[in-house]
């Protein structure tokens, strides 16, 4: 269950960076399998964002963040839901091997350039340049 979303508020969303080798993971779901996010979602009613987070990221892919801090908030519009939507976005770290479960298709290592890879407008345009800039991403 996640929060109503209505035309005035948008759709709340938390969402993990982790980057390994210089490259971002980014996942799929089976409802759009060509695009690609961050891995994440929306909290369920009295959950924060980073329990969110958490929940998310052991439901969708099986991993355990060893920790994690606030990167950015993102407003966009939601790619799938065609919605607006705020992103907290999250750098996080775990030493679990990502495997897609959930409502995940596939799940996939880039770093951002990958012309064969269809990545969320939010992402591309937002948090892909944000990671180059922090250095998290190679320029």
């Amino acid at each position: 269950m996640s929060t109503p979303h209505t035309p005035a508020t948008p759709l709340a969303v938390s969402a993990a960076v982790l980057v390994r080798d210089g490259r971002l993971l980014v996942v799929s779901k089976q409802a759009a399998p060509g695009l690609f996010y961050l891995p994440g979602g929306k909290p369920d009613p009295g959950e924060t964002p980073e329990q969110a987070l958490h929940r998310e990221l052991h439901e969708e892919l099986g991993i355990t963040l060893r920790h994690h801090r606030f990167l950015a908030e993102i407003s966009a519009t939601a790619a799938l839901e065609g919605v607006p939507m705020r992103m907290r976005v999250y750098e996080g770290e775990t030493p679990d091997t990502p495997r897609p479960a959930a409502e995940l298709a596939a799940l996939r290592w880039t770093d951002g350039r990958d012309p064969d890879l269809t990545l969320a407008p939010a992402v591309s345009g937002q948090v892909v340049p944000l990671l180059r800039e922090r250095g998290l991403l190679p320029g």
